[in-house]
């Protein structure tokens, strides 16, 4: 897809503003909004969100042995779905996210990262987070929400879903297994031949990994 002309306006900075999304002191307890959420500490967590827009197919009534198969499901389907927003195909948006994810890590030490892959229409995260999940997603998203918006031209309109979909991993054994999923995402979703060839992923970022002046 080819990169949409960037918007001139000047964008507030995002990832290293004192102050813009506050580091709480809290436990990391379990949360509800339309999904159950539960985050044990010192556990890994795999994090799925996706474009405003981006809503799979509705699958058939399949009864799937392991709720990770009906993710995987539904994450196809998310794969296949080419009509629906694709910004974060366009590089500098795509850019923008990654910096941000790596950002999460080094510079505001909100989670030790694992995995992470930027698709045309979603994100996957895998983390071990050192602060309450809600803290760290609410500054991943209102921090590239914004600037993003700003590149597509489309400022004050919704960037991403507002819910997103997480499950902690019970057993260490899963932890190669699911960051071997996110990097091949790329290639399951027919966008590269190899996960190193994706260079928005942990496979293949060579982007910067400090706070970028903005």
């Amino acid at each position: 897809m080819s990169e949409l002309a960037q918007n001139t306006q000047t964008a507030p900075p995002l990832f290293g503003e004192a102050g813009a999304f506050a580091c709480l002191s809290t436990e990391m307890p379990e949360y509800r909004r339309r999904l159950p959420h539960f985050q044990p500490d010192g556990t890994y967590l795999f994090v799925t969100w996706r474009l405003w827009g981006s809503v799979a197919a509705a699958q058939p009534a399949i009864l799937y042995s392991f709720p990770g198969d009906a993710f995987v499901a539904h994450d196809r389907e998310l794969d296949r779905c080419a009509e629906e927003p694709q910004w974060l195909a366009i590089p500098s948006v795509a850019d923008l996210v990654s910096r941000a994810i790596v950002y999460g890590e080094s510079g505001r030490n909100f989670y030790s990262l694992c995995a992470w892959a930027v698709v045309p229409n979603h994100v996957h995260l895998l983390i071990r987070p050192l602060v309450p999940l809600p803290v760290l997603m609410r500054w991943l998203k209102g921090s590239t929400a914004r600037r993003a918006n700003l590149i597509l031209g489309r400022t004050g309109q919704p960037f991403w879903r507002d819910e997103s979909y997480d499950h902690y991993l019970r057993d260490s054994s899963q932890l190669t297994r699911t960051a071997d999923y996110i990097e091949k995402n790329s290639v399951s979703a027919g966008l590269v031949d190899s996960p190193e060839e994706w260079p928005w992923s942990s496979a293949g970022w060579v982007g910067e990994t400090a706070c970028p002046t903005l």
